[in-house]
């Protein structure tokens, strides 16, 4: 009779260290889980002028409620259950516009203003405090396998429209312009312009005074043709000093 108490007492307290460690991961997870919510809300709000209020954002932003669909989704990706994961993802690309696959991994600060049509692969990856603006694609050009969607490093910009397309990196503090279609890597503090897109380094610092600007970056076209009538002009004068000395002789 004494072992079997003995015995009860050690299962009960077996369960009881079981349960408390239980509640002390949920509760760590209920911890970060809040800490990243508010991380989202105040990466809208430093970066979005029209943002009003920590509760209009929460309540009324289509870019922070895919976000939120998306951890959810996440987590029953990873564990295993990818088709209540992929059910989240698609309710929420009705609600909101947005299609972020269950798989892609987001990091924190991740804001996505308007967001109509954005579309994120599945190995996509997105670094800290990025920034994505409507109609922006993170996907694969259909021919590879693996990894074959954009890795986006940490304080990188893409702007409206834009398409990265391949399982290549954009280095951190690199800006896509608008309209842009991406096919190769990006390098640090970089800006890619174009279709396809050209990488413009401007002397290993971000491009403009300010971070959200779409509209000052370099125009490599423009950039091109300038140097072409600058050696147009060169050839042409080499032409006349050419054509002054023949007329001499």
């Amino acid at each position: 009779m004494k072992k079997k108490s003995e015995f009860v007492n050690s299962l009960m307290k077996d369960i009881s260290r079981t349960a408390s460690r239980k509640l002390a991961a949920a509760d760590d997870k209920i911890r970060k889980t809040a800490k990243d919510m508010k991380s989202d809300v105040a990466a809208v709000r430093e970066r979005d002028p029209a943002a009003k209020s920590d509760l209009e954002v929460a309540l009324l932003y289509s870019g922070v409620h895919a976000i939120w669909a998306h951890r959810a989704a996440h987590a029953l990706y990873e564990r295993g259950y990818e088709i209540p994961a992929r059910a989240v993802s698609q309710g929420a690309k009705f609600l909101t516009g947005i299609e972020i696959h269950p798989a892609a991994k987001i990091g924190r600060g991740l804001f996505i203003d308007h967001g109509g049509a954005v579309v994120i692969g599945e190995t996509t990856e997105i670094g800290e405090n990025c920034t994505i603006y409507q109609c922006v694609t993170l996907g694969g050009t259909g021919k590879e396998t693996g990894k074959r969607h954009p890795t986006l490093g940490d304080n990188v910009m893409v702007g409206a429209g834009a398409k990265v397309l391949g399982g290549f990196k954009i280095g951190n503090n690199s800006k896509i312009a608008a309209g842009a279609v991406v096919l190769h890597e990006v390098p640090p503090d970089s800006t890619a312009v174009g279709i396809p897109a050209r990488t413009v380094k401007m002397n290993g610092v971000r491009v403009g005074s300010d971070e959200m600007d779409q509209v000052h970056i370099p125009d490599p076209v423009a950039q091109e043709l300038c140097l072409l009538r600058h050696k147009i002009t060169e050839l042409e004068g080499e032409i006349a000093r050419l054509r002054d000395g023949g007329q001499s002789e």
